[in-house]
């Protein structure tokens, strides 16, 4: 048996049984993939795909057992190369970011700055998506860290860290009716058209959640993963927007009036996600504390050594 051999299985189940996929992905031959599962099944004596002529068509019960140890197999030889690279490279190499757009565009470029002042030797690489997306990124060890407000904590593959907290804020045109209005209620919002966000994206569902349980229905003009598209679109007419604070610059916005949306929708989390198990470089934790200075590399390391 060898590392190809798990690479392939792995990447199969990745690409949902795609063995075309998986050869596309990983630069290889379909029936190279092919060939080397099937020897991995005949060394082991068991299968570890149930098959439909030559498709694979679902994962066996010795199969489940197989591709856990695979898991845990290419993650140490990942955190091997991460050793190598912690203490022959000089600090050197690349740091991958999975976040969404919002972290991306308002929270991260001063964090990345300032570590960049501190290891400049080292890349930065940003790779952004949903938040599920983000989970997809780490778990598949695109990104050696992921920041996002949903969806993190739904997966036991990732182990989580609180970032800092947020509120949702209210963009409202000038002249508006609601602006006559001294505290604007959920009640008040229903009467007009909201631009706000996709509903996976920057805390939407609390948004939601938080109409549901008053039984309103919200009138929704416009939804976006941009903060600035929403904006843009308020400044249009469209309706009232709801964004994120740090989506906010009085420089920039001058032409909008905010009110704080804390109240009516509460408070939300934005957090890290590492891959459980996962080796991480000094610049990596120090990236963890930049964005959060309550976190320390002694305390990162005991929640990663804790959920092994």
């Amino acid at each position: 048996m060898n590392l190809h051999q798990f690479k392939f299985i792995q990447e199969a189940v990745r690409r949902d049984l795609n063995l075309t996929e998986v050869a596309r992905v990983l630069h290889t031959s379909q029936p190279g993939v092919s060939k080397a599962i099937l020897e991995l099944e005949e060394e082991l004596g068991i299968e570890i795909f149930g098959r439909h002529g030559k498709r694979l068509k679902r994962i066996t019960e010795p199969g489940e057992l197989v591709l856990k140890s695979i898991e845990i197999i290419l993650r140490e030889v990942n955190n091997l190369k991460h050793i190598g690279d912690q203490y022959s490279a000089d600090d050197t190499g690349t740091l991958s970011i999975a976040t969404t757009h919002t972290q991306a565009r308002y929270v991260l470029p001063t964090p990345v700055a300032n570590l960049r002042k501190k290891f400049p030797k080292i890349n930065v690489s940003l790779h952004q998506g949903s938040p599920g997306q983000v989970a997809k990124m780490v778990m598949e060890e695109t990104a050696e860290i992921g920041i996002a407000t949903e969806s993190l904590v739904d997966y036991p593959e990732l182990v989580t860290l609180p970032c800092y907290e947020w509120q949702h804020v209210l963009v409202i045109p000038p002249n508006h009716p609601l602006l006559s209005i001294a505290e604007i209620r959920l009640e008040d919002l229903v009467e007009h058209p909201i631009v706000t966000y996709h509903p996976s994206f920057t805390g939407r569902t609390r948004i939601d959640q938080a109409f549901a349980a008053k039984n309103l229905t919200p009138r929704i003009a416009l939804e976006a993963i941009d903060s600035d598209v929403i904006k843009t679109y308020v400044r249009l007419g469209l309706g009232v927007g709801i964004v994120a604070e740090m989506a906010v610059k009085e420089s920039v916005d001058q032409d909008l009036v905010v009110r704080s949306g804390g109240s009516l929708f509460g408070t939300n989390i934005a957090r890290l996600a590492f891959k459980r198990g996962s080796y991480l470089r000094n610049f990596v934790i120090e990236f963890a504390v930049l964005l959060n200075p309550n976190l320390s590399h002694a305390s990162i390391d005991k929640v990663i050594s804790q959920n092994t």
